[in-house]
């Protein structure tokens, strides 16, 4: 392994990674001064039982007591090959220890309840169609399931030739068609962990991942927290191309922030992306004492990452706001944005202004439907599902249309609620505006939660929830809309997965949805349901607008199969530079035709 220092020059490491990261805080009257921070060795192995006990101020927390304050800090990249890794295939068999909560090694903290009560209003809220609009594709298979940590959480990314999904604290890469190629810790628990060699002890909780369709990378991170030792960290790594096998460049942050004389902790993590950078939000709780500090917005300037070049990353915080979400962002965008919820009739939109230069919150409420906090899900034979509260679930940014997510309950039942805005030209100029909104009802007394939603480059959308009720085991499902139906509806629900087994109680906080970059056009879901060994998680791939494969027709007689040399005369038909003429490259036709 090598590790990335000064001026790019490789160094062999040794029993000891050195990792450089420091931090400098402004205000938005004062100049930014530059100092360069010294090195810090790594912590030791953490035990993670030990006595929590309350602790100073470190002197290196990053000062964010001023309003509008943003500090700066520089880290280097840890350069590590994944092919390395022996064996390739690190996790246990699911269910073969006995699984821990991730709340149990976490410091104390309390979730912050910052919903206003909101003026109830009569915006219209739709349903579903009597007519499905998921139309499942070939991709459909089992992921990671249950490691010794619950919940696991599960986020995912998809790029050209392979899928990458992360948990409760392990990872996958995978096959498209379902093969695991590589699987690890993302602790130091492996061989080493995912995140071992910068650093990261045996505690990485609510990972992320995600594809970067603009840089064509995947994106992986986790976050750090060691009471004992007053340590929290965003740990962030990026693939040098759109093959997760082989090298990434590995960072790891520094988290603690100080406002006052009283330190915070990142917890439940939001991670998104422009064609600028990679955005990650968090609670803030108290570290060296209670407390609770709003929510942290980091930017990380990604064109650096893309070479593992050292990056400069900027912290801000808003003490108003809970729960934040980042919009992963498709289209040429003013800025990036998030979503939280403001009141139970409103949500709150965030942008960040400048963000690699100049980083500024801009801040505006829009009104919705209105809505209750959801409360336990029943399911069969088992507790209910733990819906947690309002907050977001996920968000989606595309040419001025604002998709976002989350858990409510109406009448007696729970359900999936969805929003699309309308963004315009703000934060620039201009308003945000409500277009319509949702609700999955699976009818009867079926309750639905945890939905994810996305969009395709047909405007299409799409969404993934779980189902569940008191005489129904838990349901993995797909719906979705065309541009053309009518305002809040989507299809009836298709099941992707039905559990085996009964099962509820603490769930993971999220399924997801990640759109294919080969023809931005089929979505991947990955949704969680129990299986006997514990918590397991379903992959699969479906469509809203069907490919037209009439068109073509013209280069049939260049297509001998999938994934087969192309033959004489067909040269030019090998649009996706791969050395095949395969379906990928009739993905490629279609995009320049826009068809």
């Amino acid at each position: 392994m090598y590790r990335t220092l000064g001026l790019f020059a490789c160094v062999p490491v040794g029993v000891v990674l050195l990792t450089v990261a420091g931090c400098q805080t402004e205000s938005p009257t004062e100049s930014m001064v530059r100092v360069s921070p010294p090195a810090v060795a790594a912590p030791p192995r953490h035990d993670l039982d030990s006595a929590r006990e309350v602790a100073p101020v470190p002197e290196t927390a990053i000062d964010l007591s001023a309003e509008g304050a943003v500090a700066r800090g520089v880290a280097e990249a840890v350069v590590i090959d994944t092919r390395r890794a022996q064996p390739q295939i690190q996790l246990p068999a699911p269910g073969s220890t006995s699984p821990r909560a991730v709340k149990e090694i976490l410091p104390r903290h309390q979730r912050r309840e910052t919903v206003l009560p909101g003026q109830r209003n009569a915006l219209a809220v739709g349903t579903l169609l009597d007519e499905a609009r998921a139309m499942p594709a070939a991709a459909s298979w089992p992921a990671i399931g249950a490691t010794a940590w619950t919940p696991p959480d599960p986020t995912l990314a998809v790029g050209p030739t392979h899928v990458v999904t992360t948990v409760n604290m392990a990872l996958a890469f995978y096959s498209r068609d379902g093969v695991v190629e590589y699987s690890n810790d993302l602790s130091n628990a492996g061989n080493p962990g995912f995140f071992e060699p910068v650093g990261a002890g045996g505690f990485t909780f609510d990972p992320k991942c995600f594809y970067d369709h603009y840089a064509q990378r995947f994106v992986v991170l986790a976050l750090e927290v060691y009471e004992e030792t007053q340590e929290a960290y965003i740990t962030i790594a990026v693939s040098d191309d759109s093959n997760p096998h082989g090298i990434w460049y590995k960072y790891r942050t520094d988290a603690v922030i100080s406002v006052g004389f009283t330190t915070y902790w990142w917890d439940y993590p939001g991670a998104g992306y422009d064609d600028q950078g990679y955005y990650v939000t968090g609670n803030l709780f108290g570290l060296n004492q209670g407390g609770w500090a709003g929510v942290g917005f980091r930017v990380f300037d990604k064109s650096s990452m893309l070479d593992g070049s050292p990056v400069i990353y900027a912290t801000l915080r808003d003490g108003n706001a809970a729960s934040v979400q980042v919009a992963q962002q498709f289209g040429a965008s003013p800025a990036p944005f998030f979503v939280s919820v403001e009141s139970f009739s409103s949500v709150r939109i965030q942008a960040i202004r400048d963000p690699l230069t100049a980083p500024t919150l801009a801040t505006t409420i829009v009104t919705v439907p209105s809505f209750n906090s959801p409360s336990g899900a029943p399911s069969q034979g088992a507790d209910d599902v733990d819906l947690i509260d309002t907050r977001i679930l996920n968000v989606n940014w595309r040419d001025g249309n604002l998709y976002a997510a989350h858990s409510i309950s109406s009448g007696g039942r729970n359900f999936a609620r969805w929003y699309h805005l309308d963004t315009g030209n703000w934060p620039d100029s201009g308003s945000v505006a409500f277009v319509q909104a949702g609700e999955i009802d699976a009818g009867g007394d079926l309750h639905s939660w945890f939905p994810a939603i996305y969009s395709n480059r047909f405007h299409d959308v799409a969404l993934v929830c779980g189902t569940s009720s008191s005489s129904s085991r838990i349901r993995v499902n797909a719906t979705g809309r065309e541009v053309a139906d009518p305002l809040g509806t989507m299809g009836a629900l298709t099941e992707l997965k039905l559990a085996p087994v009964n099962g509820g109680g603490r769930w993971g906080d999220y399924y997801d949805v990640a759109i294919d970059p080969l023809d931005d056009t089929t979505f991947w879901v990955i949704g969680e349901y129990p299986e006997s060994f514990g918590w397991a998680n379903w992959i699969a791939s479906y469509r809203i607008t069907a490919i037209d494969m009439s068109f073509f027709n013209a280069t049939a007689a260049c297509m001998q199969g999938p994934d087969v040399p192309y033959p004489s005369g067909c040269e030019k038909s090998d649009l996706s530079l791969d050395n095949d003429v395969d379906l990928h490259d009739m993905y490629e036709i279609q995009q320049i035709f826009d068809t």
